[in-house]
């Protein structure tokens, strides 16, 4: 078997399995660390609370909660093919507040005197969501077509 033949087979094994491989490990992931908020068990819980005291309605307490709840939702929503569009949207809107403590809280989301290129740890927890926001649009490219329905 020569290398172009492995390299077609790798190939479409990944374009079988990819976009299912995504949907089912935002599934997991967004279940996950989304459950842990409402039982206070995350480790975030300190950077959202610093982030939530301005939103109106709740304390911030609450807000975990609901947040929380809100991605276990979108996590539910990827597991299945024809609920994508949901948890997509659902996703575009928890992203704005993800971003929000490079914003509100520069000094926990940056080094001192390293802004806007020294993310602290917290920083690069959230920057990571790039990857996620581009994850969700590979996803989303595939809602008009079949191309993972026979997985799902």
């Amino acid at each position: 078997m020569n290398i172009d033949t492995i390299d077609r087979r790798i190939a479409t094994f990944m374009g079988r399995w990819g976009t299912l491989a995504l949907r089912l490990s935002f599934g997991v992931i967004f279940i996950w660390f989304g459950i842990l908020k409402p039982f206070g068990l995350s480790s975030a819980e300190p950077l959202i609370m610093a982030t939530v005291p301005w939103l109106p309605l709740f304390d911030g307490g609450t807000w975990v909660g609901i947040i929380g709840w809100w991605e276990v939702l979108i996590g539910v929503a990827f597991l299945f093919r024809k609920t994508v569009r949901i948890a997509i949207a659902l996703l575009a809107m928890q992203m704005v507040g993800t971003f929000m403590p490079l914003v509100f809280l520069p000094e926990v989301t940056f080094q001192a005197g390293h802004f806007p290129y020294g993310p602290t740890m917290e920083g690069q927890y959230i920057i990571k969501n790039l990857m996620i926001i581009s994850a969700a649009l590979v996803v989303g490219g595939t809602v008009r077509n079949n191309s993972d329905d026979s997985h799902s």
